[in-house]
């Protein structure tokens, strides 16, 4: 799965080059590449014995605030280790080849900003951001007493991670971006996404309705896999920057990973 095999398909390269609106999804998958643990991969140490659904709500965060935030804090940890990956960097440089590109992720690692892309889309939130619990507003210092969670400098009520909590709405305005964006793209790119996180696995199907091309990068079938025009194999890393390569460097074709047609 790692080796080029097949070219891409001829359609899917002119349909790349000529687009002027792209859209990419991306999920969990581009960041594992990165080392980054899905959000559902075993829990490990202190933490093996909670499920990830029963830490990442806002009841959880109510009724046990520490747990919470030290478990975001020990997540964050493996963040903080990782780099961008030959996926991220093919799509930062996507987006330089597109007039009007956006990148749509339901990660919250913020990899994508350090590889230079910069229409993104965080739908999830940032993990390396703190806000407060009660404003719901941006704190960038606190004063660390050692409580845990910490206070907020403006209302002194707990500050959390600037993640999506189940239980709660996205961030306002983030989801209607990526639906407009989706709705007027020529091409759809989903990428490392398991396609069952809603509202974000609507977005290619609601770009497919417009009329615009889906293509799938991903090493294992999706729900969403049946609905794609082209169903790419493999890891991100290895498909995006071949994937450039041959829809930009027309003197130097790339071959790639087995190509479906739905």
């Amino acid at each position: 799965m790692n080796e080029l095999t097949e070219p891409f398909a001829p359609s899917l390269l002119a349909n790349l080059r000529a687009a002027s609106q792209v859209l990419a999804l991306t999920g969990a998958g581009i960041s594992a590449e990165s080392g980054v643990p899905t959000f559902r991969d075993a829990q490990t140490g202190l933490w093996a014995k909670f499920k990830p659904e029963d830490l990442a709500t806002v009841q959880a965060f109510e009724r046990q605030p520490q747990v919470v935030w030290e478990w975001y804090a020990w997540r964050r940890q493996w963040v903080a280790q990782a780099k961008p990956n030959p996926g991220h960097l093919a799509l930062a440089e996507m987006e330089r080849r597109v007039p009007h590109f956006t990148l749509v992720t339901q990660n919250v690692d913020g990899l994508h900003h350090l590889a230079g892309s910069r229409n993104v889309i965080e739908v999830h939130g940032n993990i390396m951001r703190t806000k407060c619990f009660r404003e719901e507003v941006l704190i960038e210092r606190w004063d660390d007493s050692g409580e845990r969670p910490p206070r907020c400098p403006r209302c002194g009520g707990p500050l959390r991670p600037d993640v999506f909590l189940f239980g709660e709405m996205l961030p306002p305005g983030a989801f209607e971006r990526a639906a407009a964006a989706a709705a007027s793209c020529q091409v759809c790119l989903a990428v490392g996404t398991s396609a069952v996180v809603q509202p974000a696995a609507s977005l290619p199907l609601l770009a497919k309705q417009h009329g615009a091309l889906f293509v799938e990068v991903n090493p294992d079938s999706t729900p969403l896999t049946q609905e794609a025009d082209f169903s790419l194999r493999g890891l991100a890393g290895v498909i995006l920057p071949a994937l450039v390569k041959a829809a930009w460097d027309a003197e130097q074709p790339s071959a790639y990973t087995r190509v479906e047609t739905a």
